[in-house]
């Protein structure tokens, strides 16, 4: 029987899958599978290290990128500690996800659209801001986020902007609250979509959805406010006659940015209708029926027992990929 040890901790929700209740159906999910499931809860590397030293285990699955005590953002940690993938990669120790150096681009936006772009997937214009650096000349309306997170985290009504003072309070408000980079891109108007990347080799397979909100719950722009993540606020529904293009460009940012076993990209349609990558997520969301990837798994792959079902369906294809990609089955 083979062992998986889930490592989640106090950051679990905001840098990964979701929170101990989560790991906690992940675990359910593997054990109706046939396997054996063990969590480990870990607030610092001192408990990291004792959970990898001390328990038996075949493959790790974490929540976690870097061991923090901030429960709401994720961040690029302190700069020298290392990163979980990285102990894993120097450990030789099999893992789901993509890699330390894939992992760290991922939570980087600026760097994980300079590797789309230099490999041919679209993505909006974007400029990284520091503190205290001067604001570039931009198209207008453009649309402000911090450098370094994910679910929509930092985004509110004043993420898009529509002239420099706007920009310039954006700008000054996620250095504030975030103490990070912000990130200024080319505001996307039109409808988001985004496509799951499940598995590697003959088992991988690329599932699109469309991402619908009830648009009363919308301000004045149609974007994904953080409030409305994580609520059941989001629909996946089929992406029709944008299904091919979708998945394109997905399997061509997965293949730039080598991401393996269970990987999101999000996207928008600018305003010459053409699909533009805005984040691509290193550790999507498992919620059960809540988050996206259940969602989109449940629509593409509906079993008769019902969502719980195709959940731990989505769980086995994800930990089964690999281990099957470590030549461990």
């Amino acid at each position: 029987m083979k062992k998986i040890l889930l490592i989640t901790g106090p950051a679990g929700d905001a840098q990964g899958w979701g929170d101990l209740k989560v790991t906690e159906e992940i675990a359910k999910a593997i054990e109706a599978s046939g396997k054996a499931a063990q969590i480990a809860f870990v607030s610092t590397m001192d408990e990291f290290y004792n959970a990898i030293e001390t328990k038996e285990f075949d493959i790790v699955w974490s929540a976690l990128y870097h061991i923090s005590g901030k429960s709401e953002t994720i961040g690029m940690g302190d700069g020298d500690e290392k990163w979980l993938a990285d102990i894993f990669d120097d450990r030789k120790i099999p893992y789901i996800g993509p890699n330390a150096a894939t992992m760290k681009a991922l939570i980087h936006k600026t760097a994980t659209h300079k590797i789309m772009h230099a490999n041919g997937v679209p993505v909006p214009y974007h400029y990284q801001i520091e503190q205290g650096a001067a604001l570039p000349d931009i198209v207008f309306p453009a649309f402000v986020k911090p450098g370094y997170e994910s679910r929509s985290v930092g985004i509110n009504d004043n993420s898009v902007v529509e002239n420099r003072d706007a920009l310039e309070k954006q700008v000054a408000f996620i250095h504030k609250e975030f103490d990070q980079p912000a990130l200024v891109e080319e505001y996307l108007p039109g409808q988001e979509y985004t496509v799951l990347m499940l598995g590697n080799g003959k088992l991988q397979e690329f599932l699109p959805g469309r991402v619908e909100v009830d648009a009363s719950l919308f301000g004045k722009y149609p974007i994904l406010r953080a409030d409305l993540r994580g609520v059941g606020a989001t629909k996946i529904k089929p992406t029709n006659k944008y299904t091919k293009a979708a998945i394109e460009i997905t399997r061509n940012a997965m293949e730039a940015l080598n991401c393996l076993d269970h990987v999101r990209a999000d996207m928008r349609l600018d305003a010459a209708g053409q699909l533009k990558i805005i984040e691509v997520n290193g550790i999507p969301g498992l919620k059960p029926v809540k988050s996206w990837s259940p969602q989109m798994f449940t629509m593409h792959h509906p079993s008769p027992e019902g969502p719980m079902e195709d959940y731990k369906q989505l769980i086995d294809h994800i930990v089964t990929s690999a281990l099957t990609r470590y030549k461990l089955i």
